[in-house]
């Protein structure tokens, strides 16, 4: 009887290491926290529960990375991947699933896989036996921490991660928005009308900046310093940097054209993504913000159509944790003082659900072979996993390591092509047949 892999944390890349582990054949145990220990941002006790965002961004495989990592993915029998195809929300040429029941679909296959077990326990240390991977996302628990910083010698990093509000869609005024994705992208007419628009003139965009500036927010604790990952600043940050930022952003008003007034092109545009199969919420597109609630309120209410905005649920800010990777974990993602160790997912030092999902699925593969006794050939670099894998357990420069989202800057060069913008598109064809067949050729020999 083989021994059993014992996964930290259900998030994106706790439940994917699970799923690859066990289908592979090995016994599975995960030790998930919630609900008897809550978090900041959860609100339920489901494995992979989905809370900054719903959007796994680009679906497109062949000119954007992300979605080459959801092709990889999907060829590997991701079981995020595959749930996020079942319950897909229209989201233009993203890919933006209903997050309660993608959680709840996720939390049953778990739970109804014969090797897989669940135990709602908080786990505290780093175990000197057995086999482990530490998936505990953006929200370890204070004693883990300890636990990891005691055993990495160094202070775990620390960046601020921001969540974006949601609104009640009947509290949205549509004789001042209206649906439309930018460039009408997308194959069939839902997908075309994917996003909701919420027009501003000059006056308009002038007074919500302004009001962004003076709003009250939170506050950090004494000799706390507020860092953050680029990809997901709060609004008020992104207004700091300059009055246009936002308007070059999160609310750029190119490639719509506003139905009640098709001859005044707005100043800028604020859109909001579908948030549940039904409809009836919408999460503010790139809003994440650090105001405080009834600050939020008064801003957000400035937005023509939101005037009377009702919301399911306002944003906010928490630490997010992450190791420094290139430092202490070898190629197989194992902690090197404590090789019975594995740590996937966004703790390992990459941002976004699909990258932690990958890490996840890599870690579990990895975990299990070893168990196993099998061994798996060397991951190929220039897939979009190899690449991301890559990065943060060698390829990073250490001593400035920060989170990072999977991009085709992480890619070997393709040779004879040029660069430039004008290649781009071949460049980054050329990248993506590359890992697909890379790919391909390590699952089958695997």
């Amino acid at each position: 009887m083989t021994q059993a892999l014992h996964i930290v944390g259900g998030g994106m890349a706790g439940s994917e290491a699970a799923w690859q582990a066990a289908e592979m054949g090995v016994d599975v145990v995960i030790h998930e926290m919630r609900p008897t220990v809550g978090t900041f941002a959860h609100q339920t006790g489901n494995l992979a529960e989905m809370v900054c965002s719903n959007s796994f961004r680009s679906d497109d495989d062949e000119q954007n990375a992300v979605g080459l990592l959801h092709w990889e993915m999907r060829a590997a029998n991701g079981l995020i991947m595959t749930t996020a195809d079942a319950h897909r929300l229209p989201a233009g040429g993203a890919l933006a699933v209903d997050r309660d029941p993608f959680a709840e679909a996720v939390t049953a296959k778990l739970r109804a896989h014969p090797r897989i077990t669940v135990t709602d326990e908080e786990v505290t240390s780093l175990p000197d036996d057995g086999q482990w991977i530490f998936a505990t996302g953006p929200l370890t628990s204070a004693k883990l921490g300890e636990a990891i910083q005691a055993e990495t010698g160094s202070d775990a990093l620390a960046f601020f991660d921001a969540i974006a509000p949601i609104v009640y869609a009947e509290s949205i005024d549509m004789s001042k928005a209206w649906m439309q994705s930018r460039y009408d992208k997308g194959e069939t007419e839902e997908e075309r009308t994917a996003y909701l628009n919420c027009p501003m003139d000059r006056n308009q965009y002038e007074a919500f900046i302004d009001a962004l500036l003076v709003a009250d927010k939170t506050e950090f604790h004494e000799g706390e310093t507020a860092g953050y990952f680029d990809g997901c600043l709060p609004i008020e940050v992104m207004s700091e940097r300059g009055r246009e930022t936002l308007r070059h952003g999160p609310m750029k008003p190119v490639g719509l054209t506003n139905p009640h007034q098709p001859d005044v092109k707005p100043h800028a545009v604020v859109q909001l993504r579908r948030d549940n199969a039904l409809g009836t919420l919408f999460n503010i597109v790139g809003f994440q913000t650090k105001m405080k609630y009834g600050a939020q309120t008064e801003v957000f209410r400035m937005i023509p159509g939101l005037e009377n905005a009702s919301f399911a649920r306002l944003g906010g800010i928490h630490r997010n944790t992450f190791i420094n990777s290139p430092t202490l974990l070898d190629a197989q993602m194992r902690l090197k003082s404590k090789p019975n160790i594995r740590f996937a997912g966004q703790i390992t030092g990459v941002e976004g659900y699909v990258e932690s999902a990958a890490m996840g699925l890599l870690a579990g593969r990895l975990a299990a072979a070893e168990i196993l006794g099998r061994a798996l050939p060397e991951l190929p670099q220039d897939s979009a996993m190899g690449a991301l894998i890559h990065h943060i357990t060698g390829g990073a420069e250490a001593k400035t390591f920060q989170p990072m989202n999977v991009n085709f800057g992480l890619f070997r060069p393709v040779d004879g092509l040029k660069g430039g913008r004008r290649g781009r598109k071949d460049r980054y064809k050329a990248y993506t047949d590359r890992a697909k067949a890379e790919w391909t050729e390590w699952l089958a020999q695997s």
